[in-house]
């Protein structure tokens, strides 16, 4: 089965994401690799992972990504090499121009997807519903071609030197509707930086009040943890960005992450899943996050941080 992964990528560097489609993919069937970009010849190199049959570039105007000109670049690309598959990231970029092409094309389509099989000819998805309480399986009858946008951190990046060919194929790209003003540089926080903490302490919506940051900021600096939060804390004040896991913020692997009140939604889990051991403690027992933890506690996080106190 003829399988297209559409790498993302930023300022000059293939995003992670990309060596996870590559793995996905394999699972699947043949492997072609797109690049697409201004110079998508200084990233082949990045791509030319083992199992990867092709690499395709695609040159484009825009200097960084543009919804307008990967639209019509992928559906060039699938026009002409039909591939039974198509594989993108379900990531910001994918999603402002995937679901378009997916229509246009007359393709099947899913996104946020955590798994992906074969059963005989026939593509099988699956993914959640109902805040990730449930699982479907999706299959796609009477079309072509499919296209799926996958959960980033599921799949284990991509690795080995492969030996693949590389071609290239002309775009006839449309005029940018966008307009370059200005690069604004993230301001340098002297926060620490989660992304390389060995053991976070996450802490979520369930913590309840404002005032109750401290004690886990306390309980943190006892157990040897770096202190993480959920989105909802960052919405609400409470904490800075930098301390976000998630989707919308930093994806960590820490050996240890150590969840207080986080129910687990799909953007968290994204930013956290690829933890080594993952604890999580939380009243709810259908929370989602109860779905990827090694360890868990249907308790209240208040009596398992006094008793965490008492033993350091």
């Amino acid at each position: 089965m003829s399988v297209l992964v559409v790498a993302e990528h930023l300022r000059g560097q293939i995003r992670d994401v990309t060596r996870e489609l590559i793995t996905a993919g394999r699972e699947l069937g043949q492997v072609t690799v797109a690049v697409i970009g201004q110079d998508p010849g200084s990233l082949v190199d990045a791509v030319n992972i083992d199992g990867v049959a092709e690499i395709v570039t695609v040159t484009i105007g825009a200097g960084e990504f543009e919804n307008d000109a990967y639209q019509a670049a992928v559906e060039a690309l699938i026009a002409d090499r039909k591939p039974r598959v198509t594989l993108l990231g379900f990531t910001v970029n994918s999603m402002g121009y995937g679901p378009a092409a997916a229509v246009k094309l007359g393709l099947g389509f899913a996104s946020d997807v955590h798994g992906v099989a074969l059963e005989g000819d026939a593509v099988i998805a699956t993914r959640s519903f109902y805040g990730s309480k449930v699982s479907a399986e999706l299959d796609f009858p009477g079309v072509d071609g499919v296209m799926l946008l996958l959960r980033p951190t599921v799949w284990a990046p991509a690795e080995g030197r492969g030996s693949a060919s590389v071609s290239s194929l002309e775009v006839a790209a449309p005029a940018s509707r966008a307009r370059h003003r200005e690069l604004v540089e993230a301001s340098t926080s002297s926060d620490v930086d989660i992304t390389q903490a060995d053991f976070l302490l996450s802490i979520g919506r369930g913590i309840g009040d404002k005032e109750n940051v401290e004690m886990f900021k306390e309980l943190a600096a006892k157990m040897g943890a770096t202190l993480s939060v959920s989105r909802p804390l960052v919405d609400a004040g409470w904490m800075p960005s930098s301390r976000q896991v998630g989707q919308s913020g930093k994806t960590v692997k820490p050996s240890v992450y150590l969840a207080f009140g986080i129910s687990g939604a799909v953007q968290h889990l994204a930013g956290m899943k690829a933890s080594g051991t993952i604890i999580a403690v939380n009243t709810d027992p259908e929370a989602a996050i109860f779905n990827v933890a090694q360890y868990g506690a249907k308790a209240d996080l208040f009596d398992v941080a006094e008793e965490l106190e008492k033993l350091y």
